[in-house]
């Protein structure tokens, strides 16, 4: 599925990584920047987070980044790719992509600054894969942060592999490489790291009330860890939408409640 056009959309690409960018209302100036990770459950790409979660009447920049491997990023040979892929999904693509986007992070927000004018504070927002992007770019780079939104994220890679082998039957070989991948991705045992680099008052955490009950209870860790706000969506799974053969998927009644939820956090912290 694709965006719907908006006024004044920008698409583009920085540090190699397409964009798609909304501005803000009243006016770009100095405006603030928020950096936005779609999931790979629906919204997947740049384009479909932005019509999901476009933080409507946001101040704000708002620039949705496509993720290695979707998007316009996806390969033509993707079949192949995620066939070679899956035989280890923790090590070969989960782990790949999130640091992958974490190394890109710093050239993104930087050339956007520059192409965009958006030289304000800068928010962060993640969905599920995209969540553990935004958590790992905190704790692992030095960019300053102001604010940051979580929605449904996968704040550890135990649970991911958990929630994996039974939606898939399958059983995950842990070997010691992924066992060190796996402490390293493990925002809980880590909240302090992001405590230090963001305030827990500038820390917001969506849970949908039927998302996986492991994500569900690493969210409840984590808000608890760092003391950050917590908002509960009534009937939310996981994906933010359902998905369609539809050329854009409507944003869901859902989804309207984070993207309120959300615009209304970072108009007040930016």
């Amino acid at each position: 599925m694709s965006a719907p056009d908006r006024p004044n959309q920008h698409t583009g690409t920085v540090a190699g990584v397409p964009y798609v960018a909304l501005p803000p209302e009243g006016g770009t100036g100095a405006a603030p920047l928020i950096v936005v990770w779609h999931m790979v459950d629906a919204p997947r790409s740049a384009e479909e987070m932005a019509a999901t979660l476009p933080l409507t009447g946001s101040g704000a920049w708002r620039v949705f980044v496509d993720l290695p491997l979707h998007g316009a990023r996806t390969p033509d040979d993707v079949e192949a790719v995620m066939g070679e892929a899956l035989t280890d999904p923790l090590l070969n693509l989960h782990v790949p992509i999130v640091r992958q986007a974490v190394r890109e992070f710093p050239g993104v927000v930087s050339g956007l600054r520059e192409e965009l004018g958006a030289t304000g504070p800068l928010g962060l927002v993640g969905g599920s894969l995209g969540g553990a992007v935004a958590l790992t770019a905190l704790a692992e780079t030095a960019v300053p942060v102001t604010a940051v939104a979580l929605v449904n994220p996968a704040v550890t890679a135990r649970s991911l592999v958990a929630v994996a082998e039974r939606e898939f039957g399958m059983g995950y070989p842990w070997t010691s490489e992924a066992e060190e991948a796996a402490d390293r991705w493990d925002f809980v045992a880590r909240a302090a790291e992001l405590a230090d680099r963001v305030s827990p008052s500038a820390t917001l955490l969506v849970s949908g009330d039927r998302d996986h009950t492991e994500f569900r209870r690493d969210a409840a860790l984590l808000r608890d860890a760092l003391d950050a706000a917590f908002v509960t969506v009534p009937d939310l799974a996981h994906a933010l939408v359902e998905e369609s053969d539809a050329a854009v998927a409507p944003q869901s009644p859902y989804a309207k409640v984070v993207d309120t939820e959300l615009a209304a956090w970072f108009d007040a912290r930016l």
